[in-house]
């Protein structure tokens, strides 16, 4: 949840180039086939407008899922540039912004679909955490519920040595005194699912039955698990039956190419179309928010993971 840069310019270039030197190919092919004869009628049907207007417009609110994206992964937008672009792609809203952000999401009618709150390490798992941690989820369960959002993300933490059972105990006894909160503000808290083999070694909520058992033993229907399908096709694979299976302690859901954690193209291993209608197969009403790291340009990128993913 980091990044931060300013590009936007360089990359609409970009994608103005690609359209009209396909435009181009286009028009040369047709011509040489014996489509097109001359005359304006011809130039103008090859004009890299025509050929943009003519690609079908992308509007995530057509499908059963409500799709969302996180702003970390994309550092060269601003949180107005990327309402934009959500805008533009029928997102409902952008994952993993803070208090401050709200006004610029309400003006473009979008949502706060997952609010930051508290540290990845240091969390609930160790109990000398607890004090910060409860402090920053308090503090961000009241702002969301101000704001008529929804989720509040928190996170295990790392291990330090300490054992699963006594992390099981420590994270169940300080959830305990906050899913109340949570509860009364209309506020669903949800336990990130992070892989610690490659991103974020000792990280205690790392597979799916650890994050299961934890939501049992809370108690409450405003405690679930963020299940990162990313993070989860590393520590286990089988993501449409876990799913299938478990959907009701999955509160959000994360995307993801793997390996890489980039776009959801044919350079990775996870087909998103399956796992999207089995996601909505389920009946999930929350968000389900692309989280990868564009490897090529940020919105072609974001917009194809958009399209592979109505359902």
């Amino acid at each position: 949840m980091q990044r931060e840069n300013s590009d936007s310019e360089t990359s609409i270039s970009r994608r103005l180039f690609g359209a009209s030197a396909a435009a181009t190919t286009l028009a040369a092919g047709t011509l040489a086939a014996g489509s097109v004869t001359t005359g304006t009628a011809a130039a103008a049907a090859f004009t890299p407008v025509a050929l943009v207007n003519a690609v079908p417009a992308v509007d995530a609110k057509s499908g059963k899922l409500n799709q969302s994206v996180c702003k970390w992964c994309y550092g060269s937008l601003t949180v107005e540039q990327m309402c934009q672009e959500a805008v533009k792609l029928g997102l409902v809203g952008i994952d993993l912004l803070k208090p401050e952000d709200f006004p610029t999401l309400k003006k473009h009618g979008l949502v706060c679909t997952m609010v930051s709150a508290g540290s990845l390490s240091d969390g609930l798992c160790d109990e000398k955490y607890h004090e910060a941690s409860l402090k920053a989820m308090n503090e961000a369960i009241e702002a969301t519920s101000a704001a008529g959002y929804r989720n509040v993300i928190c996170f295990s933490g790392n291990s330090r040595g300490i054992d699963r059972k006594t992390g099981m105990k420590n994270c169940v006894a300080a959830l305990k005194k906050i899913v109340g909160v949570a509860e009364k503000k209309n506020v669903i808290l949800n336990m990130e699912l992070l892989n610690s083999r490659v991103d974020h070694a000792d990280y205690m909520c790392d597979n799916s039955a650890w994050g299961i058992e934890l939501v049992k033993e809370v108690g409450s229907n405003n405690f679930k698990l963020l299940y990162d399908i990313y993070h989860m096709q590393i520590m286990e694979g089988d993501i449409i039956r876990t799913i299938q299976k478990n959907h009701q302690y999955f509160g959000h859901y994360h995307t993801g190419g793997n390996p890489g954690r980039h776009e959801l193209n044919d350079q990775q291993e996870l087909y998103y179309p399956a796992i999207a209608k089995a996601i909505a197969a389920t009946g999930f009403d929350g968000y389900f928010a692309h989280e990868f790291i564009p490897a090529g340009d940020p919105i072609a990128g974001l917009t194809d993971a958009v399209r592979q993913c109505i359902v």
